[in-house]
């Protein structure tokens, strides 16, 4: 993968046909998120190598095929051009161009019931998607406190936050995730209950 890549969107996994192709990518409809602003572009890539574009009232078909591994050709209104395909995560696809040092992001809009037209809709539907992410992963995880220099855990979010409503404990003990070594992230119990 190219630096340029890497330190813009870290952690994407390649595309990989087993686990990808027809769960998460074939008749997804994927909105392109460079140049938003000025045309919105859905993306579906169909069966038969069929791409299909749809901007405001018309519709492109084009052709698509997977090489080996990762390596797509698309063709398009330039040319055909040859990307790797990447995911950050189900619903966050990323094309990286092989001869010039760019790339294609595109959001998963299939299962998403709110448009997205601008910078800022795809703005709200990411803070939205990691919210939920985050809220999830804390409520699951258990952290250790620390209060007058002694420790006390491990405790879920939802038990640190009965003693907190019960004034066992003040809101503002520092925690530490149960796979951390210290408190040096300087998280408290509050940082920890608004998120849910």
């Amino acid at each position: 993968m190219k630096e340029y890549l890497h330190d813009a969107i870290p952690n994407l996994q390649p595309f990989d046909y087993e686990l990808h192709h027809d769960s998460l990518f074939i008749n997804q409809q994927w909105v392109l998120v460079n140049g938003i602003s000025k045309k919105k572009s859905v993306y579906t890539f169909k069966e038969d190598h069929i791409l299909e574009i749809s901007r405001k009232s018309s519709v492109i078909e084009t052709s698509w095929t997977l090489h080996f591994n990762n390596i797509f050709e698309i063709e398009t209104e330039d040319g055909i051009i040859t990307v790797k395909a990447y995911f950050k995560d189900d619903d966050i696809l990323v094309l990286n161009h092989q001869n010039k040092k760019e790339f294609a992001l595109f959001i998963n809009t299939s299962n998403y019931d709110d448009n997205l037209n601008t910078i800022d809709d795809v703005k709200v539907f990411l803070r939205e998607k990691y919210k939920k992410k985050v809220s999830s992963l804390i409520y699951e995880h258990q952290f250790y406190y620390i209060e007058k220099s002694e420790e006390f855990g491990p405790f879920t979010v939802e038990e640190l936050s009965e003693k907190v409503k019960n004034e066992d404990i003040s809101m503002y003990c520092f925690v530490r995730d149960v796979n951390a070594y210290d408190y040096s992230n300087r998280l408290r119990i509050y940082d920890l209950i608004k998120e849910l």
